[in-house]
């Protein structure tokens, strides 16, 4: 049976002998200060570009067709502009962020982006589900109504939360907010799933 044994220098395995500096790259990484900060950079930039992206669709949309007013399209584009953007922001004031207070208030900034990343991708969900159920000849009236409950239900279950952060110093209400947005993230990718499929399969 493979086994290893670490000192602070190195390891041995299986009667060979490697450094154990190898094996600690990520701690040395997650306490560097020069690493920390080239990474939050890089996704600030990374994020900015997607914003910048989507920025540029929805002037090209809007130029092409003025006339059609905000389709479900240009929103889609506009939502990833903001939530990338916001995003951008977040990443390259980092430190600024992880120093605000009230606790509530960082975790406000930080679970925003992800607030409206969920409302975008529902989004094009509800324009997948709205070609499935035409194509089917199924009513499609209740979709778009489901699309708003849904919405403002997830955003009202997480301001509760917000606020309970607020009135209390216990850490079980950060944890309730992780789980919360543990679940809303699967039933979005569930339902991504479900009708991606369904629109993959009409294409085709």
């Amino acid at each position: 049976m493979a086994w290893r044994l670490r000192t602070s220098r190195f390891g041995v395995w299986d009667g060979g002998i490697y450094s154990g500096n190898a094996m600690d790259w990520w701690d040395e990484i997650n306490e560097s200060e020069e690493w920390q900060r080239g990474i939050f950079y890089f996704l600030s930039a990374s994020y900015a570009l997607v914003s910048f992206v989507a920025l540029v669709q929805l002037c090209r949309i809007q130029l092409r067709v003025p006339e059609y007013g905000w389709t479900t399209q240009k929103v889609f584009h506009l939502m990833n502009f903001l939530v990338n953007g916001l995003r951008a922001v977040l990443f390259g004031l980092y430190k600024s962020v992880f120093l605000i207070r009230p606790k509530a208030l960082e975790m406000l900034l930080l679970d925003l982006p992800s607030l409206l990343f969920f409302s975008t991708y529902t989004l094009l969900v509800l324009f997948w589900a709205e070609i499935y159920h035409q194509a089917r000849s199924l009513p499609i009236d209740k979709l778009r109504p489901t699309y708003y409950i849904v919405n403002g239900s997830i955003y009202l279950i997480q301001g509760c939360i917000w606020i309970f952060m607020r009135l209390s110093s216990s850490p079980v209400a950060e944890e309730v907010g992780k789980l919360f947005f543990s679940i809303v993230s699967f039933g979005a990718a569930l339902g991504f799933l479900i009708y991606g499929g369904r629109y993959h399969l009409i294409e085709t």
